[in-house]
């Protein structure tokens, strides 16, 4: 893990994030999880330690630009003035917590010029089962109150990917409909994931 990326993480989370629980949620990352040093994914993006901090810092990069572009496009639209850098912050940078404490390392035999060696690989051993962005939300909520349109951008940044939605769930159209930073959290984890970060 980069050292540099932790540090970014808690110096934008420490000057944005000011509501109560944020320093018990922060401790949380650091010392009871494996947050900063978890990869963001098995085999494809950020598929490294430490992926998933830098990738939360992707998203809460993307997810400014997003926000300040739209506030200059439509500054007529209270839904999207109201947004905030604090709410930005907190959805860019939390909005995978669900992957603390979800991957460990697993070793498989793998051929190399006629040899068999045994390499690591990221694997899933899920300590808690409780869905994806709905789980994220779930632990935030531990620590301190989200807003109702920060719940629901981080519960449905997936989008189309999100497996309620590919079983039929229709909520996720609607959650888009009303809260604008529903759309642009998932547009940037997007746009993160596939524009700045490593996949194989």
């Amino acid at each position: 893990m980069s050292d540099d990326a932790k540090k970014q993480f808690v110096l934008l989370y420490e000057t944005n994030i000011k509501r109560e629980g944020a320093d018990k949620l922060l401790e949380w990352l650091s010392e009871k999880s494996d947050f900063f040093s978890a990869p963001a994914s098995s085999k494809f993006h950020n598929a490294f330690e430490g992926g998933l901090c830098e990738h939360s810092l992707n998203v809460a990069r993307r997810l400014k630009m997003l926000v300040d572009g739209e506030k200059k496009l439509h500054p007529e639209k209270e839904s999207i003035m109201r947004i905030t850098d604090e709410s930005v912050v907190i959805c860019g940078l939390l909005h995978d917590v669900c992957k603390a404490n979800f991957y460990k390392v697993d070793f498989r035999n793998k051929k190399e010029d006629g040899e068999w060696i045994r390499v690591p690989y990221y694997t899933i051993d899920e300590e808690l089962p409780y869905g994806h962005g709905e789980k994220s939300v779930y632990i935030i909520n531990g620590f301190l109150r989200l807003t109702r349109e920060e719940a629901l951008a981080i519960n449905w940044h997936m989008g189309g990917f999100d497996s309620r939605v590919k079983g039929g769930d229709y909520s996720i159209s609607s959650a888009f409909e009303k809260y604008p930073l529903a759309v642009l959290t998932h547009i940037a984890d997007i746009e993160a994931s596939y524009l700045d970060e490593r996949c194989k």
